[in-house]
């Protein structure tokens, strides 16, 4: 059991991981002028799943002039808690 609840949580953390990495490659993509239905929508799909771990971060973490470092911040934070599971469960 303790097993399967460790893969979950890893799981869980690489999901978070890869959602918050594809919105920052989406929003690239956005800026440099690809806008089309399906980038709208897999950005949307996408911040159901990373929305909960960046939006606290927001209302902490102030943005640079233009850049938001919130992304970093986050996947920073994912690979710590990453680190933490994998050592102790």
């Amino acid at each position: 059991m303790n097993d399967l609840f460790k893969t979950l949580l890893l799981a869980l953390v690489q999901v978070l991981y890869y959602a918050i990495l594809a919105r920052v490659l989406i929003s690239w993509l956005v800026i440099a002028g690809l806008r089309n239905d399906f980038l709208f929508r897999l950005d949307q799909v996408l911040g159901t799943f990373s929305d909960p771990i960046m939006r606290p971060l927001r209302r902490i973490i102030p943005p640079l002039g233009m850049i938001d470092i919130t992304p970093l911040v986050a996947i920073i934070l994912l690979v710590v808690i990453r680190e933490a599971i994998a050592r102790t469960l």
